[in-house]
C-alpha cells in the first residue's frame, strides 16, 4: 500500500517532502509496533531493549549511564530510569564507577545476555521479512536517511 491509502489521504499532499516526513513517521510508527510486538512476551520496551544491546556490545566491560545516554537511538530516554528497571528484572548491574563517585557504571548479567540471545533468533527472522526490498535498496534507503538527517 502507499502511504495515502494507509492513512485514507483524500487531498494530496502539497509537495513530495511533506508526503516523505508523513511517511517516515507513519513507517517509524509502524515499525515501533511491531517490534513492540516481538518484545512484549518478556516484559521489554524497546528503550530498555536498546539499553540492553548497548550493554551486550560493551560486554564485559562496565558502561557509565551517560555513556549509555549518547548510545540511545532515542535520545529523549531516561537512560537512569531505564537501567533502574533492568535493575529490577536482574537483567544489569550497578557499581559505582571507580575513577568518579558520583558516577555509576552499568554491566549486563547473565540473565540479561540470556534473553537477549532468546530474541537474537525471532528478531533475525523479523528483520528478514523485510526482503521485499533487496539488500541494494536497503543499503540506499538506509544512505538517504543519513543523507537527510545532515
Amino acid at each position: 500500500m502507499d502511504i495515502e491509502t494507509d492513512i485514507k489521504q483524500t487531498k494530496p499532499f502539497r509537495n513530495n517532502y511533506q508526503k516523505m516526513i508523513v511517511n517516515i513517521i507513519y513507517t517509524n510508527n509502524w515499525l515501533n509496533k511491531k517490534m513492540l510486538e516481538g518484545l512484549k512476551p518478556v516484559d521489554l520496551s524497546i528503550e530498555q531493549y536498546n539499553v540492553l544491546r548497548i550493554l551486550r556490545g560493551q560486554y564485559p566491560n562496565p558502561i557509565g549511564v551517560n555513556a549509555m545516554t549518547d548510545r540511545m537511538l532515542n535520545k529523549m530516554s531516561n537512560t537512569s530510569r531505564l537501567v533502574d528497571k533492568l535493575l529490577t528484572k536482574k537483567l544489569v548491574e550497578r557499581t559505582q564507577c571507580p575513577n568518579d563517585r558520583r558516577a555509576v557504571d552499568v554491566v549486563i548479567t547473565k540473565s540479561g545476555l540470556d534473553l537477549l540471545e532468546n530474541l537474537d533468533f525471532p528478531l533475525i527472522e523479523w528483520e528478514n521479512s523485510f526482503n521485499n526490498l533487496s539488500i541494494e535498496e536497503a543499503q540506499t534507503l538506509s544512505n538517504l536517511l543519513d543523507k537527510l538527517r545532515k
